[in-house]
């Protein structure tokens, strides 16, 4: 079998906001079919790393490859084009647009359709002519993933998509998600409060502490060794 390629490689990375350091000395290599869970106590520099990758921080050190070329100053708009999918914790619905509005304003060519998006999310269909301020904050964030998705992404960042969700959503996302990595080859990170969830869906966890990755190995092992993961991200 051939070697899986690599997609985003970070290099010694260190970045933040303004003059102020949130990582330091970052190095990540994420390949085609990664699955993996972004993990750490809050403040810890997770959501930074992800803004990182799309451009959205101070670059102090280090450097960002994209399938082998530099773009660590490229504008975040052209690493969306590349294939980057960001979903952010702010979900950013528009209350103008209806659902299909919000799907069809962004796409771009590739196996996600608008036709697709209905058959994985079900909800959005009978929900396609409402506008975005109409939806409930599960049907938004599943909205916010599906829009995602219509760029065609390679690599999907997701920050806290389960965030303020009630339990029946989580399990429904959760099922989305695990297609998506299982059925797709979509490669995807995922930063999630609840370790144990994220880490049944992943292959590698990535844990973070004060802005360096102090674990990049197997999510099994973490959710086999409780005592590792409680020190490591500090979950009951």
């Amino acid at each position: 079998m051939a070697d899986k390629q690599e997609l985003l490689v970070l290099n010694k990375v260190t970045a933040g906001y303004g003059e102020a350091v949130v990582l330091e000395d970052v190095s990540l290599s994420i390949k085609e079919g990664d699955s993996v869970a972004l993990l750490g106590r809050n403040g810890m520099g997770k959501t930074t790393l992800l803004l990182t990758m799309m451009g959205l921080t101070h670059l102090h050190k280090g450097s960002l490859s994209w399938e082998g070329g530099d773009i660590s100053h490229m504008p975040t708009y052209k690493r969306a084009h590349a294939g980057l999918g960001w979903v952010p914790q702010e979900r950013h619905m528009y209350p103008s647009l209806s659902v299909e509005e919000h799907l069809t304003v962004v796409a771009r060519p590739g196996a996600w359709t608008v036709d697709k998006i209905y058959e994985v999310f079900p909800r959005l269909f009978e929900r396609r002519q409402n506008m975005g301020n109409q939806l409930s904050g599960g049907e938004q964030q599943m909205l916010a993933i599906a829009r995602a998705l219509m760029v065609n992404p390679r690599l999907l960042l997701l920050d806290e998509p389960m965030e303020g969700l009630a339990p029946i959503i989580v399990q429904e996302l959760m099922g989305v998600l695990r297609r998506l990595i299982d059925e797709t080859g979509l490669s995807v990170i995922i930063v999630e409060q609840h370790a144990r969830m994220t880490l049944g869906l992943t292959e590698r966890a990535v844990v973070l502490d004060r802005g360096r990755v102090i674990y990049d190995a197997g999510s099994q092992y973490l959710l086999d060794n409780d005592e590792e993961l409680n020190r490591m991200v500090a979950v009951a």
